[in-house]
């Protein structure tokens, strides 16, 4: 496919993410499926087209200066435009030709390029409205990050080797990583992204896609060896590996999440990784009340500190949902909270940048458990960190 015909795939994807309710990857994967002449180089290069117009879905609008209901040709053009394309080189891709899009009007060239700086800060760092109280803490730099890709970290499994182990395995499939932030067992790819599931140091369990900040979010709850611990919040397990990398083996690993579907592709992750995971179906952590040194609550919630890697989420998310992901991150600690033995402790992490969801959680719960009291400093990450935005809290259990 040519650049200009990538274009207009991506102006049509786009189109069809803002007329329903889909994520982004559903709507790249039904276009995938609908245009198999679409080879993996040029499916990549159209859901970065995407993912880069609907992470900066204001400011491309204001950039083409049109409103923010922008349909997918102007949400096109105004991030081209932000990306440094002037009128020549947008006309000869916005040409009319066999496969472009429909060639660029005197109009449209006309209202390109509305200095971003004259934006109001949502339209210019790319948020909602009605989110501005929940941010004004977060520093424009941050924010600033948030609307540009994110680079691939993955974890090392210190259970099968170290850093130079794996950078040099991922350097035999041609892949070139370096030591990433926040974590021992951070790497960070440079390039070769796209291969690293078919790699052998993938398939051999020697690396795991997982970001910087939720390693960095793993490595606090500092799990150990020879203790009892539970990822109560598991989902497909990462954090639940780097938990078992942490217990070197030794000890006793439960995971329970409230989707099994998610939970069931823990058991394959967990021996592709070399490890034994006791997983736990809903309703089924009774046996666990008050036997656990640690328990990790990995909570749903707002996605605001992966909002570069999920875009979509930020756009799709209303006062109501953020709401309702409060109440049931307490519900969460609550029903969490008695599987930890007195003396042990409980670690609540959000992948969220919001006070409300982070440290008013942990207000709230000091307030209702008396039996507990506050642990160390929280981990609050950002994108300036090197990683995704996240945030970790620490409860004990005091002893009777």
């Amino acid at each position: 496919m040519t650049p200009a015909a990538r274009i207009q795939a991506a102006i049509e994807v786009l189109d069809r993410w803002q007329s329903g309710t889909e994520g982004l990857d559903r709507v790249l994967a039904v276009w995938g499926r609908a245009n198999r002449y679409a080879g993996s180089g040029d499916r990549r290069a159209i859901a970065d087209l995407v993912y880069d117009a609907v992470r900066r879905l204001r400011s491309a609008a204001w950039a083409a200066g049109e409103a923010e209901s922008a349909a997918g040709r102007d949400l096109m053009l105004g991030s081209l435009t932000l990306d440094g394309l002037d009128r020549e080189p947008l006309a000869q891709l916005f040409s009319g030709a066999r496969h472009a899009p429909a060639s660029l009007t005197e109009a449209e060239a006309a209202r390109l390029g509305q200095p971003l700086d004259a934006a109001p800060r949502p339209i210019r760092l790319d948020f909602p409205d009605w989110l501005s109280p929940h941010l004004d803490s977060i520093c424009d730099a941050a924010l600033e990050l948030a609307r540009r890709r994110a680079p691939l970290f993955l974890r090392v499994n210190l259970l099968r080797g170290d850093r130079a182990a794996a950078i040099a395995a991922l350097a035999a499939d041609r892949i070139v990583a370096e030591s990433g932030p926040l974590s021992r067992s951070c790497i960070k790819v440079v390039s070769g992204a796209h291969t690293v599931v078919r790699s052998g140091a993938y398939r051999d369990g020697l690396v795991e896609i997982q970001d910087a900040a939720s390693q960095a979010a793993a490595d606090y709850a500092h799990a150990m060896p020879g203790e009892t611990v539970l990822d109560y919040c598991a989902g497909a397990g990462g954090k639940t590996l780097a938990l078992a990398a942490a217990m070197a083996g030794r000890g006793q690993l439960h995971a329970h999440d409230i989707a099994p579907r998610r939970l069931a592709q823990l058991d394959a992750r967990a021996r592709r990784a070399g490890v034994d995971v006791i997983l736990h179906e809903p309703g089924q952590t009774g046996v666990l009340t008050g036997r656990c040194d640690l328990v990790f609550v990995d909570a749903s919630c707002s996605g605001s500190g992966a909002w570069r890697r999920n875009p979509d989420a930020k756009w799709r998310l209303t006062g109501d949902q953020l709401a309702a992901y409060v109440q049931t991150q307490d519900a969460v600690l609550d029903q969490a909270a008695a599987a930890v033995r007195p003396g042990g402790r409980l670690v609540y992490a959000t992948c969220s940048m919001l006070r409300v969801e982070n440290e008013a959680r942990l207000d709230n719960f000091l307030a209702t458990h008396a039996n507990f009291r506050a642990g160390r400093v929280p981990l609050v990450l950002t994108p300036l960190d090197g990683g995704d935005g996240f945030f970790a809290g620490e409860f004990h259990h005091e002893q009777k």
